[in-house]
């Protein structure tokens, strides 16, 4: 696994701009060695900021977007369309505005979707996807995903693993129904941390004051179980790219 690195940007917004522009690169060079790409895309404030900065980049269509597979980290099992669902923001922001192919948007079900009310078979169903998709490597059960995002909670949580949960000491799944989360909604689907490192590169995107002891603690190498961000890592890389609000320590210094 690689080590953890920090990059720090001023603002959320140019944070959302960079974001966006390292990620178009890493596409387009994926692209040119294999001929698709495949990103996982993750929710909240930041990370629609960022998928917004993508839809509106001038470098935008420099990406075969119908030969780019998109997976989500985690989901709120919820109804499709809720706009509490990750898929919701991601469409709206970004998948509704591109050339995309369907058949290559992987999104986890939603509450009342085929499989029903059952949060243990939507993760068993997105299992199988990520099972049968295209790119995993031998002898594993999901794909070496090109980049990762993944936003930060304020305790340390990253997709739907919190602190301690049942989630985060998961080693055989690479998905799992989450229930009784600290945040609502309280149910959700979620990668693994050993399905999250079987990722190329992992993006760890935050901004925020209220980010900034999670941010120290995991780029300290924290224990995963008490911080599971600081078990987030890629195979090639691990980026954490936050805000100078998020890197600012208590003593005004950002962490090394």
């Amino acid at each position: 696994m690689s080590r953890a690195e920090l990059v720090v940007h001023q603002t959320g917004e140019l944070l959302a701009d960079a974001v966006a522009a390292r990620l178009l690169t890493v596409l387009v060079d994926a692209q040119a060695e294999r001929g698709r790409a495949s990103l996982v895309l993750t929710g909240g404030r930041t990370g629609g900021a960022v998928l917004a900065a993508l839809r509106t980049s001038l470098a935008r269509d420099a990406v075969d977007w119908s030969a780019v597979d998109f997976y989500w980290g985690d989901e709120r099992f919820l109804p499709a369309g809720d706009p509490e669902r990750n898929e919701t923001l991601a469409r709206e922001a970004l998948l509704d505005h591109l050339p995309i192919d369907p058949a290559r948007v992987h999104p986890m079900a939603a509450s009342d979707g085929p499989l029903g009310d059952d949060p243990d078979a939507a993760a068993a169903a997105y299992a199988e996807v990520l099972a049968g998709a295209v790119g995993r490597r031998e002898g594993e059960s999901v794909p070496a995903f090109d980049v990762c995002l993944l936003g930060v909670g304020e305790e340390g949580h990253t997709a739907s693993i919190f602190p301690d949960s049942p989630a985060v000491h998961e080693r055989r799944l690479g998905v799992v129904a989450v229930r009784d989360c600290p945040k609502p909604p309280p149910t959700r689907i979620s990668l693994t941390l050993p399905a999250i490192r079987a990722s190329a590169q992992v993006w760890l995107i935050t901004t925020g004051a209220g980010k900034a002891e999670a941010v120290s603690a995991a780029l300290r190498d924290a224990d995963e179980v008490a911080v599971p961000a600081a078990g987030a890592r890629g195979r090639q890389r691990t980026l954490w790219i936050v805000d100078s609000a998020a890197a600012a320590l208590p003593d005004g210094g950002p962490p090394r």
